[in-house]
């Protein structure tokens, strides 16, 4: 839209603003455009300026252009509104249910279908290690340790002595007289026992000292040490006669 007054024209863009709108100004030469209640200058520089205003209504631009005052420089606004409104809200619609997303409930299916597997997978080792316990017979504490003794006078370790202590701590242990005991703790506890002050006494020699275990016969000393179950283990309970 053109608009000229005073030989002062400028064009407008758009040429049918509304309420709110930025409206550009472009004047032929440099402007500068008057304060006013009626619209704010949103911007200006050189021949154009933008400008905008919250009345439904036209208002008048003032200002200088090249020495030339004008004033009304009049500037179309219309109302965003139809004529005659009754300025009510519009009904407001209910909302609409959003569809249910089936992404998480199918990672939540994925996730609970692993973990049944893995808890089955669990359950089937665990029975399986069951069955195979149960298929390996349960060697007594005396037994063992005889066994293994035996085994060490037929093999000669290198470090005999210390490897029959270390079998009669374990024994020991078992009937429950603590591995984490020292000999003098363990043989105290023990009462000074002859036959396992021996064996322990010159383990701890082989193991720590620097002249090693003195000389010996170890299948005598092994020898007796078989016997030790037979003062340690408890004694049977008899069975009551029908």
């Amino acid at each position: 839209m053109l608009a000229a007054l005073l030989l002062v024209t400028a064009t407008f863009h758009p040429a049918h603003p509304t309420v709110g709108d930025r409206i550009t100004v472009d004047f032929p030469r440099s402007v500068v455009l008057d304060r006013s209640p009626a619209y704010e200058i949103v911007s200006q520089h050189g021949s154009r300026a933008v400008v905008r205003t919250f009345e439904p209504k036209p208002f008048a631009l003032s200002g200088t252009t090249e020495g030339i005052r004008f004033r009304n420089l009049v500037v179309p606004v219309r109302s965003v509104l139809a004529p005659g409104d009754a300025m009510q809200p519009a009904p407001l619609k209910p909302p609409q249910r959003l569809p249910m997303p089936r992404a998480p409930f199918a990672a939540i299916g994925v996730a609970a279908l692993v973990a049944a597997a893995a808890w089955a997978g669990l359950l089937v080792l665990h029975r399986r290690e069951l069955r195979r316990a149960r298929g390996v017979p349960v060697i007594p504490p005396a037994e063992r340790f005889r066994t293994g003794v035996t085994s060490l006078m037929e093999r000669q370790p290198a470090q005999p002595w210390a490897s029959l202590a270390d079998l009669t701590r374990i024994y020991l242990d078992g009937r429950g007289f603590g591995a984490d005991l020292t000999t003098s703790e363990l043989l105290a506890f023990l009462g000074g026992h002859e036959l396992v002050a021996e064996i322990l006494r010159r383990g701890d020699l082989e193991k720590f000292s620097p002249w090693g275990a003195p000389p010996g016969d170890f299948s005598a000393l092994a020898q007796r040490a078989l016997t030790i179950p037979d003062e340690f283990e408890p004694a049977p309970v008899a069975e009551e006669a029908a």
